[in-house]
């Protein structure tokens, strides 16, 4: 058994990105940037007017309210050369081009305009609602790193900037196999001593939060011949393998010898986690093959804590940490000690003070306890006490990237 850190960089260690490849910018979410975006000109282009108002000179605004004669109006993309003349003021919109000589615009709801004429209520700064050239960026600028995952915004920055495609990394091929002669559908009449398969809906679903949509689910009983057959055509057709079920020691515990006798390569079986003790990682060649255990909460934290970082790695992207944060324990917790404790929390802020208490149903099999959680409460792996009142550290659930 090692600790949860250790398995943790065994495992990013072990991550390669799969290539890359060109994608319309309209299938960029969830991909990660190849390259830098590099700003392609100056933005903005031009000084243009951040609100509908009235261009002046400032020294036309000394006394207030004043009267100036309206002598045209430029609207966002016109190409007229206007020029701003003394004791005279030009009508601007939102994304117009500043005319020459204009050194602030007025917005609108502080002028009254009638017959050519524009009465000001308010003065003006020398700038004020101007958007300068080139402010956000200059040409040449690096506005993203490579490895960046791509989000709406980015994808309207790209836009912004001319491209209509872009270089990202490939996303993994994955397959899913459950194992289990006790499951059966959902759907189907419950029969004496079986419990319906629960764990490749929410794996399938947690894939699809980061983005992976290209997934190979198959299910199998716990029949040596047949798991072994699945898993040979898992490992032939996709990048990363995640088995669930059959990891741990019991006597129709298939999966670590299957995977042995394949020619998978075994870097650890067991992990100093609360849930998901049994937990296998393995390698074949360049292929990443997960073991989850059957335990439906084990499952879904192991690939939050283990599986999620590596996909995440393998698709190219920079940063794979969770956040973490520190809130205020509201009640006493205990265990042994000797293994990492993920403890299912509810966060909430109360006077200012981010507050952290441990949901019901703490349970392996119990699926409610997380459902209620937005966190997860560190309880250290050589602690066996946390006090009420006392700092923990927290790391909060998200299901997508």
């Amino acid at each position: 058994m090692i600790p949860f850190n250790k398995a943790l960089n065994i495992i990013l260690n072990q991550c390669q990105t799969l290539g890359t490849e060109r994608k319309k910018l309209e299938d960029l979410a969830g991909y990660a940037t190849a390259k830098p975006v590099i700003s392609k000109f100056n933005s903005p282009l031009f000084d243009n007017s951040a609100v509908d108002g009235y261009g002046v000179l400032i020294q036309d605004l000394k006394n207030i309210p004043c009267k100036l004669k309206l002598t045209g109006a430029i609207f966002a993309g016109d190409k007229k050369n206007i020029k701003l003349k003394k004791g005279s003021t030009i009508k601007i919109l939102t994304g117009a081009k500043i005319p020459s000589g204009v050194e602030a615009v007025v917005m609108k709801e502080f002028c009254e305009e009638s017959n050519n004429f524009v009465v000001f209520k308010k003065t003006a700064r020398l700038g004020e609602n101007i958007r300068k050239k080139g402010e956000e960026y200059l040409k040449g600028k690096k506005i993203l790193d490579a490895g960046t995952l791509i989000n709406p915004p980015i994808i309207g920055l790209l836009a912004s900037l001319g491209y209509s495609s872009f270089l990202v990394y490939k996303k993994p091929k994955v397959s899913v196999v459950v194992t289990g002669s006790e499951l059966i559908k959902p759907g189907k009449k419950l029969r004496p001593g079986k419990i319906y398969e629960s764990n490749s809906f929410s794996i399938v679903s947690a894939l699809q939060g980061i983005g992976i949509n290209e997934t190979t689910l198959s299910s199998v009983k716990d029949n040596k011949k047949n798991i072994k057959k699945l898993l040979y055509k898992a490992i032939k057709d996709s990048d990363v393998i995640i088995t669930i079920g059959g990891i741990s020691v019991g006597d129709k515990d298939y999966v670590k010898d299957v995977l042995r006798e394949l020619g998978v390569k075994t870097k650890f079986s067991t992990v100093a986690m609360k849930p998901a003790k049994p937990n296998y990682f393995g390698v074949y060649k360049k292929k990443l093959v997960f073991g989850l255990p059957g335990n439906p909460v084990s499952a879904i934290l192991s690939f939050h804590e283990l599986i999620k970082p590596a996909l995440l790695k393998t698709m190219g992207v920079k940063n794979v940490s969770g956040f973490n944060t520190s809130a205020i324990l509201t009640h006493n917790l205990k265990k042994k000690s000797g293994r990492l404790e993920f403890v299912r929390g509810e966060l909430i802020q109360k006077n200012g003070d981010l507050l952290v208490t441990p949901t019901e149903a703490q349970g392996s099999h119990m699926l409610s306890g997380i459902c209620n959680a937005n966190s997860l409460i560190y309880f250290p792996q050589e602690k066996e006490f946390l006090s009420g009142g006392e700092k923990v550290e927290i790391e909060l659930l998200r299901w997508t990237t």
